[in-house]
């Protein structure tokens, strides 16, 4: 007899509606274990519930069943894109059967539709049913927000959330989900405040370093798309200092940030960079400024670990939980504020001079030993995330049922 689902409704495609199922790029293709990848939505729905009904391809078993995970979340080409990716990577490293669905900008607005958490609300008081391992998904991974029409769809249903983005209406059906997810402790303790069971999970970022490339003792700022960086503030800094060396700031677009900036020591890099010149761009300078007011990750702050930068970020949580006094220049901050279930913090522009100052009087010598310390840090969490991922699986509760052959 297969666990009892406390959320009633069996999966309904027509109801639920379903952004498009894919497999998601990976440069590791030996690990894909997904077998789905379409790319209209009406036949994506049909092929995840497909997918779901035929229990995919079998790699490992616990207790005579293959964990089957579906991954919701959007893709935007920076960090969320890479969160999948990631996430997907080590869970099939896990051994588990991985599935991903990406939502479009339709599901995107599903979830804010009062007529979606009606019908949803509805279905999860439908009187309980029974379920086998057959005939759902055993986990729904839901990255960013509680993805609310997917909640029916499988037995155990987590959030791994981006506290800074996790609005009201995810607020409002966060006690649907079974658990969170946490990529930091400041996220676990957000959670844990809100009376939801939270497991730190941590999370991991890809790994840049070159060794080949050259060195040279420059500051690098990577501000892409994100408004929560602390760019324009940091560009203002710098153009009071021109003793300071150069600082190269990646930026989305030329209006993004202070644009009226202009200093003989500041270089903006606008606009699309490939992913081989970005890498050459991250090794090629010894200081990393990382200034974010928030994160629920932070890629470009472990990016710059991973290179073995003197990382220059935010004494405040998560911030300093990634880089540490032990690995990292930490800067005070002066105002706090708030983003949704966030704190954020504005450092304080004094201690930024102080810690540019610091940073500038270290010796080639310390700042390889500090650089060293990184990505020592950085290699071992990208070794331990995957068992730490296998620890929070296994304490979800699930029929056993044999291996289909």
């Amino acid at each position: 007899m297969g666990r009892r689902r406390r959320l009633g409704a069996p999966y309904n495609p027509d109801i639920i509606g379903g952004g498009v199922a894919v497999t998601v790029k990976d440069p590791h293709p030996s690990i894909v274990t997904a077998d789905w990848q379409l790319s209209s939505a009406h036949s994506a729905r049909a092929d995840f519930a497909k997918w779901v009904a035929s229990g995919a391809r079998r790699t490992a078993a616990k207790d005579g069943h293959v964990l089957r995970v579906n991954i919701i979340g959007k893709s935007n080409g920076v960090g969320l894109a890479r969160d999948l990716q990631l996430l997907k990577r080590a869970l099939a490293q896990c051994g588990y059967d991985v599935g991903v669905t990406l939502i479009d900008r339709v599901q995107a607005n599903r979830r804010r539709s009062w007529w979606t958490q009606l019908v949803t609300r509805a279905q999860l008081g439908l009187p309980v049913l029974a379920r086998t391992a057959d005939t759902a998904i055993d986990v729904n991974v839901m990255l960013e927000h509680v993805w609310l029409q997917y909640l029916p769809a499988a037995r155990w249903n987590v959030v791994v959330p981006n506290p800074e983005w996790f609005d009201s209406n995810d607020v409002r059906f966060v006690s649907a989900v079974d658990e969170v997810w946490a990529k930091t402790q400041s996220t676990q303790a957000i959670f844990n405040g809100l009376g939801r069971h939270s497991t730190w999970i941590g999370f991991d970022s890809e790994d840049r370093y070159d060794a080949a490339v050259s060195r040279s003792r420059s500051f690098f700022h990577l501000a892409g798309k994100s408004s929560m960086k602390g760019t324009d503030r940091l560009l203002r800094v710098w153009a009071r200092h021109p003793e300071w060396p150069t600082l190269i700031v990646v930026q989305h677009s030329a209006e993004a940030h202070a644009p009226e900036v202009r200093a003989a020591n500041i270089q903006r890099r606008v606009g699309y960079i490939d992913d081989s010149e970005l890498r050459e761009l991250q090794n090629a300078s010894m200081f990393h400024l990382c200034l974010s007011l928030t994160e629920g990750w932070g890629h470009y702050i472990v990016e710059a670990l991973s290179v073995g930068a003197v990382t220059l970020t935010v004494d405040a949580t998560p911030m300093n939980e990634l880089a540490s006094a032990q690995r990292a220049i930490l800067v005070s901050y002066s105002h706090i504020g708030h983003q949704k279930l966030a704190t954020t913090y504005q450092f304080d522009e004094s201690a930024l001079e102080r810690a540019v100052v610091r940073a500038l009087a270290m010796t080639d010598a310390e700042c390889v030993d500090l650089g060293a310390s990184a990505r020592r840090w950085f290699l071992e969490n990208k070794a331990q995330f995957p068992e730490r991922l296998r620890a929070a699986a296994d304490r979800i509760p699930l029929p056993t049922a044999k291996v289909r052959e």
